[in-house]
């Protein structure tokens, strides 16, 4: 199978084509302003205006490009003055791009990840030979703002000197215009949709994460990056990984994965899977799937909150596969070990009371220097179980002291304790799924013990929350992630009701503009800066399951609608897909193109439609009244609606009402 697609970090503006693992070859644009500026690579990422449709099976695909901005992380996007289309068909690709700017546009032949292949120059095009296939580009009449290319491959020798597939190329491109305006409109014409309150919702989603999606070139696997800018330096022998010139193959990042598989099932299934196994796949031997991993690095000595058997499980009643679910079932349960494996004589990550659990670092799996990036050279232990927590600079953690011996935070961390009760649950019903009954029973009975000791230690029935265990006593700090018990199902229902109402508490977290990563009254809440007050979409996404798991249907509504229409105000304003957000003004924060950005988007789309381990399959649910009346205040406006998205098999239209 050839993939096709923008599938290297720095190439959005290009194609790359690899028939399997270790072989490729690409196209890539470059412009040249009248000045004789040159864009190319990631200056195209700092140019983008708009992240259009991009069709899972690529029939169809659109970026837009503002050539006026600066390629620099200040500048901003303006009006789209280059469009980029391509589309597939089984076996050749279309592509045009046209400037509404002066300057010059063309198509260089490209190498990406320094594949060997290179295309050789031909009468009336290029070719090249990727082991048993030819491949052939065939080139419009060149115009300095426009260019235009069909690209098409069949089995071959292994040999360059065939014509058939240039010749089939040059007679495809005589249609190309139509080839492309035909595979837009059909496009647009079956593709999943939101309309109404939910105008751009779907698409916000399906958009933005099929552009996301890269290639692992010596497998052939895709995956689901953190962001095009989140592939991490090749590390340089003796020198600090991010001074080396060119970018790693890949880079993976754990809970990132998951949280991408599940937004990208929306899309596709089978690439929502793809993400999924990517992530699995990326632990080390003994079990650990790390904060992140790249080719030549990575993390041996921490790994990232262990929601992948929650997104495994999810995923399966959204796009049953079981085979796909029997392949990640030996890495979750090898990842679920990990953090019990004995270390010195206790399980690795205990917290203060046995049977607890607390964020840390194995100091001895540290790499050498030459292979960490130079962010990470000389970090303490603190930090680095910081970064295990995926809150990396969480206020919570500013009061707890660093336990040199046991090499983790001196706590019992309230998150870990919840992320682990839910990865318990979640393995006990895949191995049901999987026919393990035994082993389901024995992974819910250390399920209910965690609970029990969460609910003895842990809960304080003065605040009506689970509040970390410190040395001496409980934290009186709170953060969004103090809700997570409730997607665990830790609670009982009067104490779920106590955790709700400070949730509903507008001095503490509910707003305009939620769920802030820190209660509102905290000091540190006014720091606006990455974990310490900003609006997360992970945390936001777990907390919204949460109430719907305990019956919080109307809250839940709010929460799930706030942070779409956040999102969406966001991505229409800017063209960005933002990491996080401001909780005192919603404007959009961190990087421009986030792959887990839409996971706001996502939390709405599941208030038409969604399948879930606690519910079941459910459909539908009362528009906000906040949102009704948002809607009735446009002319002509529509009930909200989605249709076309795949859910258990079955693609559904569901309409809300008011």
């Amino acid at each position: 199978m050839m993939h096709v697609g923008a599938l290297e970090a720095r190439r959005w503006a290009g194609l790359v084509f690899a028939p399997g693992p270790g072989e490729g070859i690409g196209l890539r644009l470059v412009f040249t302003t009248p000045d004789g500026e040159r864009r190319d690579l990631e200056d195209w990422y700092w140019m983008v205006s708009r992240v259009g449709p991009h069709a899972p099976d690529g029939c169809y695909a659109r970026m837009e490009f503002d050539l006026a901005a600066e390629p620099s992380p200040a500048s901003r996007p303006g009006e789209s003055t280059l469009i980029l289309e391509w589309s597939r068909r089984e076996d050749a690709v279309a592509l045009r791009a046209v400037a509404r700017a002066p300057g010059r546009v063309e198509l260089v032949g490209d190498d990406p990840w320094g594949w060997k292949t290179v295309w050789e120059d031909a009468s009336d095009g290029w070719r090249a030979a990727l082991g048993g296939v030819e491949i052939a580009a065939a080139f419009a009449p060149r115009e300095r703002e426009c260019v235009a290319a069909v690209v098409a491959w069949e089995p071959g020798e292994g040999q360059s000197g065939s014509a058939a597939s240039l010749g089939r190329a040059r007679r495809l491109l005589s249609g190309l215009n139509d080839w492309i305006d035909d595979a837009r409109a059909d496009w647009d014409r079956r593709r999943p949709r939101s309309s109404g309150a939910a105008e751009g919702l779907v698409e916000a989603v399906t958009d933005n994460l099929m552009w996301t999606v890269l290639l692992q070139p010596e497998t052939g696997r895709l995956y689901a990056p953190a962001g095009r800018r989140w592939i991490f330096p090749k590390p340089a022998d003796g020198t600090p990984q991010s001074s080396a010139p060119d970018p790693d193959d890949w880079t993976v990042f754990g809970w990132d994965s998951f949280f991408n598989a599940l937004a990208l099932a929306t899309a596709s299934g089978r690439l929502a899977w793809d993400a999924l196994l990517a992530g699995v796949e990326s632990r080390y031997p003994n079990g650990n799937v790390p904060n992140w991993r790249s080719r030549l690095g990575g993390t041996l000595d921490r790994s990232q909150p262990p929601v992948g058997s929650f997104a495994a499980l999810k995923l399966h009643l959204v796009c049953p596969d079981a085979d796909a679910l029997a392949a990640a079932w030996p890495g979750l349960r090898a990842w679920n070990d990990w953090w019990v494996a004995d270390k010195g004589g206790h399980p690795r990550r205990e917290g203060l009371t046995p049977g607890l659990f607390a964020w840390g670092s194995d100091t001895a799996l540290v790499p050498e220097r030459g292979r960490l990036p130079e962010w990470e050279v000389g970090a303490s232990g603190h930090q680095r179980a910081a970064w295990e927590s995926g809150q990396d600079d969480l206020p919570l953690w500013d009061d707890v002291e660093w336990d040199p011996g046991r090499e983790v935070l001196a706590m019992s961390a309230v998150d870990l304790c919840s992320y682990r009760a839910l990865d318990l649950e979640c393995l006990s019903r895949i191995a049901r799924i999987l026919g393990e009954a035994a082993e389901a029973d024995r992974l819910e009975v250390e399920r209910r013990r965690l609970v029990e000791t969460m609910n003895r230690v842990l809960w304080s029935d003065a605040a009506g929350l689970y509040l970390d265990e410190l040395p001496g006593g409980r934290s009186p700090r709170v953060a969004a992630s103090n809700f997570l018990p409730l997607i665990a199902g830790v609670p009982s229902a009067r104490q779920a009701r106590r955790m709700v109402d400070v949730l509903r508490d507008p001095a503490r977290f509910r707003g305009e503009w939620m769920l802030p990563t820190i209660s509102r009254d905290d000091p540190a809440f006014d720091d606006q800066q990455y974990w310490r007050g900003s609006i997360w979409p992970p945390m936001n996404y777990l907390v919204l399951h949460g109430l719907r798991r305990y019956g919080f249907d109307e809250f839940a509504s709010e929460l799930a609608w706030k942070g779409a229409l956040m999102f969406l105000a966001d991505r229409r304003r800017t063209g960005f897909c933002r990491e996080n957000f401001d909780a005192r003004t919603g404007r959009g924060r961190g990087r421009r193109f986030q792959s887990w950005g839409p996971l706001f988007a996502l939390g709405a789309i599941e208030e038409f439609v969604d399948a879930c381990p606690w519910r079941g399959l459910r459909s539908g649910s009362r528009l906000p009244a906040f949102v009704a009346r948002g809607e009735a205040a446009v002319d002509g406006a529509v009930r909200p609606r989605v249709e076309g998205l795949r859910v258990a098999g079955e693609a559904r239209t569901v309409e809300l009402s008011r």
